[in-house]
């Protein structure tokens, strides 16, 4: 059997033989220059068509000194990969390919983890114009290598680092959990637990721990936390603080757990129990994760506007913005069965 033959590419230089015209007239006329009558550039036009000629995009940003192309990192745990990334940041990372797609821009996606393989230097080698980096906390060798790359590469932006002074956008932490505070007691609630960290490395659990606990004693209502152990996988950490809260003993009948990842563990410790989602137990997450509404009974969460974020997030390097400004992204109550 033969081989199959590859494809014939066609050039410029044969799109200027079928016209009849130079090389140098192609690529004015395909680039809209000015000085090429509109009868030849009808002319070119009709070739590049028979011939099936595609204008190297690439190229040509290039020559006008555009990449037009945007590097987005998500940083993996040391030794993770594609499987351990968190639902949320490939959600986030939908935000932001369809915010660089609005504004004609290509994303460049890299998944790094290993300490002695990162990479950030997409500007100095001319292969994108900006980066932003998101991705896990777990992994805090990664966020101070991007965070050395960030003072010489700009722009860049973050999203979710350990280190208090990257985050450019963010989720309205506060007026997230206030949301989810209000909703419990207005279903009844009387006996609020947060299940979250005020010293997490995920900083923007501790934003949400304090907003929940504040707007629960605004209300009157009693509300304390159940500290989370760090290390381990976001789902056992749910699953181990609810364990350690059912084995006090102290009533409680409406839970926040700071993400929906915490929550599913949460679910499972009080179906163990044998407590009835939300007879029992009425439960709140945050992150709005799809699969959040795949849960039994499925999840009420706070869900951040990711198309904003990642519009935001893509603003923030298209237009260089040199203020280091923090956007705070909109959030809203997904009410669902499990309250």
């Amino acid at each position: 059997m033969d081989a199959p033959r590859k494809p014939i590419r066609v050039t410029s230089f044969d799109v200027a033989e079928r016209a009849g015209v130079s090389q140098s007239t192609v690529s004015r006329a395909l680039s809209g220059s000015s000085v090429i009558s509109e009868a030849t550039r009808e002319k070119v036009l009709g070739a590049a068509q028979e011939l099936g000629y595609f204008v190297d995009e690439r190229a040509a940003r290039l020559r006008r000194g555009h990449t037009g192309t945007l590097s987005t990192v998500v940083i993996c745990k040391p030794g993770g990969g594609a499987r351990d990334v968190n639902p949320f940041s490939y959600a986030l990372l939908g935000g932001i390919c369809a915010a660089a797609a609005e504004r004609g821009l290509e994303v460049l996606v890299s998944l790094q983890s290993e300490e002695d393989r990162l990479f950030g230097h997409y500007v100095e080698r001319g292969q994108a114009e900006g980066m932003i980096v998101i991705g896990t906390t777990a992994n805090r060798e990664a966020w101070d290598y991007f965070r050395k790359v960030g003072e010489t590469t700009q722009p860049v932006a973050y999203w979710g680092s350990p280190l208090g002074d990257l985050d450019w956008v963010s989720s309205d932490n506060d007026t997230g959990a206030r949301l989810a505070a209000e909703h419990l007691i207005e279903r009844g609630c009387k006996n609020l637990v947060c299940v979250g960290s005020r010293t997490s490395v995920q900083r923007q659990f501790a934003e949400r721990v304090d907003a929940f606990l504040a707007r629960a004693q605004e209300l009157g209502i009693s509300a304390r936390i159940a500290e989370i152990e760090p290390g381990a996988e976001r789902r056992e950490q749910g699953r181990e603080a609810m364990r350690v809260l059912i084995e006090e003993g102290r009533p409680f009948d409406g839970v926040f757990a700071v993400c929906d990842a915490l929550a599913f563990g949460v679910m499972e410790a009080l179906q163990e129990a044998g407590r009835t989602i939300p007879a029992d137990v009425k439960l709140v997450g945050f992150d709005g994760i799809p699969a959040s509404e795949l849960t039994t009974p499925p999840l009420t969460t706070i869900e951040p506007d990711l198309d904003f974020a990642g519009r935001a997030l893509v603003e923030a390097v298209a237009e260089d913005d040199d203020q280091h400004t923090v956007r705070r992204v909109p959030v809203r109550l997904l009410v669902r069965g499990s309250s």
